[in-house]
């Protein structure tokens, strides 16, 4: 099961001027990046159950989450 840690912030991938060329809400960004600890996996999308779910089937460490609104 995945574990999810909620935070402050999280960097933005998708910003505003994205939204009119994806009217379906289909954009999904992810940012995979080598730490000292392994490798770190960010992720946008405009529809977060895509994102939750592709996170989840990649496993391998908590979630972190901002909670929007």
């Amino acid at each position: 099961m995945t574990e999810y840690r909620f935070v402050e912030s999280l960097p933005d991938l998708i910003d505003p001027t994205d939204y009119a060329g994806h009217p379906d809400g289909g954009l999904v960004r992810l940012r995979v990046s080598a730490t000292a600890d392994g490798v770190r996996v960010s992720g946008d999308a405009l529809r977060p159950a895509v994102l939750e779910g592709l996170l989840a089937e990649l496993g391998g460490g908590p979630v972190q989450q901002m909670l929007c609104g």
